[in-house]
């Protein structure tokens, strides 16, 4: 959907933040927040106009010279209230969240939840911001580091999971004692506002967390602008692309989490009805929207019988609102989503793919309106189609081949993408050949989404990552501050002198 005039009063607006201050903007360009289900306009969001991020990034800046020096057991209390107040919020933050994005009720509180893991981490930042010291490493000489933070970090978050990452990216950029600007998906949000409020009702002070909305023109604003020193992203590998190239073009650090193609490998010795159940749940479940959604399962021998199962399996699911108790896949986020997953399924026929299910056109009761695309399996799918090549992002489940295992591996490192992968065996030694040939970043052993809790850091690699260092985790707390290395001598009035010293060397 393009941008529009300045909204009818009559519809809600979304409000920037800057300075702690919730403003309206003054921007002549607006998008509408659509409920996917119905396609009801819920809000009208602006399209930032320059000097409002420019002032999102001063208030920033300013509140940086206090914040960076704020005690450590400060800022990780701010955070125990954030955690406390989300769980009291978990209903409400769910309701918005599927009203905007389409999720199922219990869908949209996992969403939700896992970015509160995220907020409990980050209440533990005295142990996570430690540094390293050696004593007498020379003479009388100690060396210590310092993790400092960097300053005016930003944050551009998609719209699968308008809580989640939102509160992967924030939470921690602040505890670690960085000032932060957050541009949140246009097409959804209102969850993430909801949460912003809640991080200022939990104590977190004015201008150390900003949010700007907007499209490209925000995202290039962001990236071009000198004050800002770190960039997170998690969207599209296309737009990641070019976040990562400008941004480090003008001497950021910057992590981009992006596309994925992510293959399951079926044993024939897994356990049939957990494969299958896991299998349709990782496939089908968020209408197939995340990145860590397994697209393609390979059948590996015998396995390869189970097709019947999974589609009879698939055709259990129920395809309604994600208000609608016994949802199992809700809508795509918008029109556009739905008519570009249909025209993938389009082509997977043509390509020459078998339709084993086909999810175009479910009837929906009471909601005709919506995008609504319901389980689709492809079997026979290979390298060269389309629905293979492209990450659809729908509820679309692509069924490869493989005669052994070391094929299926093969098969799996071809592919550009890194993001995850599984294996569904009942074998210890497949498992472990698995875990060590495989060139994918997260893993799954028996485990459809490997997405680890946050004592981890989020490692996707290759085509899906581009930065060194992940979201979350001990990686990030790494990412979000600078490495100060101290080495020390103290005197007093007995010390000797050893004469002037012109070498490198410490005695």
């Amino acid at each position: 959907m393009t941008a529009t005039p300045t909204p009818a009063s009559r519809v809600p607006t979304v409000k920037l933040l800057i300075g702690g201050e919730f403003v309206e903007s003054r921007s002549t360009e607006w998008r509408d927040v659509v409920n996917p289900a119905t396609q009801e306009v819920l809000a009208r969001v602006p399209f930032a106009t320059p000097d409002e991020v420019d002032a999102a990034v001063a208030a920033a800046q300013k509140a940086f010279k206090t914040w960076r020096k704020t005690a450590i057991g400060q800022r990780a209390r701010i955070f125990l209230k954030l955690q406390q107040l989300i769980r009291e919020h978990m209903g409400e933050l769910a309701a918005i969240l599927t009203a905007e994005q389409g999720k199922t009720l219990p869908d949209a509180e996992g969403d939700v939840f896992r970015g509160l893991e995220v907020v409990e981490h980050a209440a533990g930042i005295g142990n996570l911001q430690l540094g390293e010291l050696a004593n007498n490493v020379a003479g009388g000489v100690d060396t210590y580091t310092l993790l400092q933070p960097l300053g005016v970090c930003a944050g551009i978050t998609p719209f699968n999971f308008p809580a989640m990452i939102p509160l992967w990216m924030f939470p921690m950029a602040i505890a670690t004692g960085n000032t932060f600007v957050l541009k949140p998906s246009e097409q959804d949000p209102m969850v993430t506002m909801r949460l912003v409020e809640l991080a200022l009702e939990a104590g977190v002070p004015p201008g150390v967390l900003n949010v700007v909305h907007g499209g490209e023109q925000v995202v290039n604003a962001i990236c071009d602008h000198r004050d800002i020193k770190a960039i997170s992203f998690v969207g599209s590998t296309k737009v990641g692309t070019h976040v990562y190239n400008r941004a480090t073009l003008a001497g950021k650090r910057v992590q981009c989490m992006m596309g994925a193609k992510n293959h399951a490998i079926v044993m024939p010795d897994a356990n049939k009805e957990q494969t299958l159940n896991a299998l349709a749940g990782a496939a089908f479940g968020a209408a197939g929207q995340r990145c860590m959604a397994v697209s393609v399962a390979v059948l590996v021998g015998e396995a390869q019988s189970w097709i019947p199962e999974l589609v009879e399996k698939a055709k259990t699911l129920k395809v309604s609102a994600g208000t609608e108790k016994g949802t199992d896949v809700g809508p795509l986020v918008s029109c556009a989503a739905r008519d570009r997953v249909v025209g993938l399924i389009e082509r997977g026929v043509a390509d020459g793919a078998t339709l084993e299910l086909d999810g175009r056109n479910p009837q929906v009761a009471g909601y005709e309106k919506g995008n609504f695309v319901g389980p689709t399996v492809f079997s026979g799918v290979k390298p060269g189609m389309s629905i293979y090549d492209q990450e659809v992002f729908g509820p679309v489940l692509c069924l490869a081949e493989a005669s052994s295992l070391d094929e299926a591996i093969e098969f799996i490192n071809a592919n550009p993408n890194g993001n995850g992968t599984a294996i569904f065996t009942q074998s210890g030694a497949a498992a472990r050949k698995f875990q060590e040939d495989i060139d994918v970043g997260q893993v799954g052993i028996n485990v459809p989404i490997p997405v680890p809790v946050p004592l981890f850091s989020f490692t996707g690699s290759r085509a899906s990552k581009l930065g060194d260092l992940g979201p979350y985790g001990k990686q990030v707390v790494l990412f979000y501050t600078q490495t100060k290395t101290v080495t020390a001598r103290w005197f007093d009035d007995s010390t000797v002198s050893q004469g002037v010293n012109t070498t490198i060397s410490l005695k």
